[in-house]
């Protein structure tokens, strides 16, 4: 890591915290979100009913909606009382909570399954930007790309990791007499395991460089709802932002759906297995991390 790239005060050690946080939470993704989970939802909890693709559908869009609909208020909040590490640690504390409860459901589960995604996907989308916020605290402006390289590299070998665990399980499972139900809860367990304890390292080493505003003592959370609306009214000044936060939403809506079907398309088109799907996304890691490592040194470079 080339410390010229911080700001100063700035321990490497708490850059690589920061970027463990990556390498915690995207195991999450990858196998409950894109390998794993999902076509498990629609083949066997949803019992592959015609309308199974559907209902794992609207459950990750609805858990999309509250993220997109909540975090103004928690930037809010987070940025009057400098409660980034708090936030943080509720959200990583909910979406590891929920996803080990995963383990518990099977077939004909379908609400309570729908709950806990709609609960471990919206910890990790606000998890995921109140990590990202700490980002211009830690990098020179002229090294944000690269840092963010750094993080997102780091978070795809996350990934890796935690889907090299649920492969092993998988193509063991009929060896430890787990059968499918039990290598998907499995893989349920270890990615909340990894994602645990990937994390805590942000809650030991990053610091909250941010102070409260002075008003924050009073300030609950209807006063960072008023913000949030302020803020949200005040764009129309700044046309290049509206621009970016429209490119960035369609973009994610083009991901969001390539990341939650791949599997279930895999699956119910190509006749993947599961150990086919792991392997396909497992690739897909290797040269996202490559792509995110690369280009965010080009970023810098062209700014």
């Amino acid at each position: 890591m080339d410390v010229k790239s911080l700001r100063p005060g700035v321990a490497p050690r708490e850059v690589w915290s920061w970027a463990a946080f990556d390498f915690a939470n995207s195991g999450y993704t990858t196998v409950v979100l894109t390998a794993v989970y999902n076509a498990y939802f629609v083949a066997v909890v949803a019992g592959d009913a015609p309308w199974a693709t559907l209902a794992w559908t609207v459950i990750v869009a609805a858990s999309n909606l509250l993220s997109m609909i909540a975090m103004p208020a928690v930037a809010a909040h987070a940025d009057m009382h400098a409660s980034k590490k708090r936030w943080l640690f509720w959200m990583t504390f909910l979406a590891v909570a929920a996803t080990a409860l995963l383990a518990t459901t099977g077939p004909g589960t379908i609400l309570w399954a729908g709950l806990l995604i709609i609960l471990s996907n919206f910890a990790y989308n606000v998890g995921e930007s109140v990590n990202s916020a700490f980002l211009p605290e830690l990098a020179r402006e002229d090294s944000i790309g690269k840092v963010s390289g750094w993080g997102w590299a780091f978070g795809y070998c996350g990934g890796l990791t935690t889907l090299g665990g649920s492969l092993l399980l998988v193509t063991q499972a009929d060896k430890l007499g787990l059968g499918t139900d039990g290598a998907v809860a499995g893989a349920m367990l270890i990615t909340a395991v990894v994602f645990a304890v990937s994390a805590a390292p942000i809650f030991l080493w990053l610091k909250e460089r941010a102070t409260p505003r002075p008003d924050a003592k009073h300030a609950g959370i209807a006063e960072s709802l008023r913000g949030a609306w302020t803020t949200l009214k005040s764009l129309p000044q700044f046309p290049d932002f509206g621009i970016l936060t429209t490119c960035g939403f369609l973009y994610q809506c083009g991901v969001a759906v390539v990341i939650t079907l791949s599997a279930v398309y895999a699956a119910a088109v190509m006749g993947f297995t599961t150990e086919d799907t792991i392997l396909m996304v497992f690739l897909v890691n290797i040269t996202a991390a490559a792509g995110a490592f690369g280009f965010g040194y080009a970023q810098d470079r062209l700014g």
